[in-house]
């Protein structure tokens, strides 16, 4: 299972509304560092198929979702489970270090 792209039509059913917890990477196309943590992402995702689900948001085509959760800058990750926040991160991070505040946090 990759990540799935979620637009802020889609965003409280793909998100608050799912059955098991859900990471959100906000990014954009021209961010560096948003590039550099996707294929982590990707392929924690196929690790944890089943534990969790993984969602990008772009910022740039869907404003309303990053302004409702207080989005700053950008990668900006959270951890939702139960339609809550649980724990966010901010900024670029290895795998490894990605992979384990994941599992901490579901």
């Amino acid at each position: 299972m990759a990540t799935t792209a979620v637009t802020d039509a889609t965003f409280d059913t793909e998100v608050r509304q799912s059955d098991i917890p859900v990471v959100v990477d906000f990014w954009a196309e021209w961010c560096g560092p948003c590039k550099q943590i996707g294929p982590a992402l990707e392929e924690i995702s196929e690790e944890l198929k089943g534990k969790v689900k993984i969602v990008k948001v772009n910022v740039d085509d869907n404003p309303n979702s990053p302004a409702q959760m207080g989005v700053r800058g950008i990668p900006a990750l959270f951890v939702f489970k139960n339609g809550e926040v649980v724990s966010n991160k901010a900024g670029a991070a290895p795998k490894a270090s990605l992979k384990g505040w994941i599992e901490g946090a579901i």
